[in-house]
């Protein structure tokens, strides 16, 4: 399952989050260790370049798109390699979006696309959609029939 998807900006202030079977008592938690261990690590780290750490044996790999930290916590079946697929589907879906590498402000102007296709690729903790093309198809609201 993925327990949490997280994007974070440079200051570490939250963006975006959703978290699947995980008790709201250790929400908070999760929050301050995943913005620590962006703060520890990703300073100097390239776009895109993913990074993985386990905690509690879960699996986190996270990574960072211009001024955005992304961060993916996964158990059980999805261990650091499918974690990988999904921040891959998560970074050319937000790319996609922005129309290049995104700024906390232009990721901020496209926030409501960006949570429709963060929707599209991961439903109740579960990895949904990869394909570039269907997340585009399906975030557009229009009925199925209009394509």
């Amino acid at each position: 399952m993925i327990l949490a998807l997280l994007f974070a900006n440079s200051e570490g202030n939250i963006l975006v989050e959703r978290f699947n079977g995980v008790p709201a008592e250790e929400r908070l938690h999760w929050r301050s260790f995943l913005v620590k261990l962006g703060a520890d690590n990703l300073k100097g780290v390239k776009n895109e370049e993913l990074l993985v750490a386990s905690h509690k044996s879960v699996y986190i790999v996270y990574t960072v798109l211009g001024d955005v930290s992304i961060f993916v916590v996964g158990k059980d079946e999805y261990d650091e390699l499918a974690l990988a697929e999904v921040i891959f589907s998560i970074t050319s879906a937000v790319k996609d979006v922005c129309g290049k590498i995104p700024t906390e402000r232009l990721f901020l102007d496209k926030y409501g696309k960006i949570c429709l296709c963060l929707d599209e690729i991961v439903w109740k903790g579960l990895l949904e959609n990869t394909e570039r093309d269907r997340i585009r198809r399906l975030i557009r609201l229009k009925p199925p029939t209009e394509f």
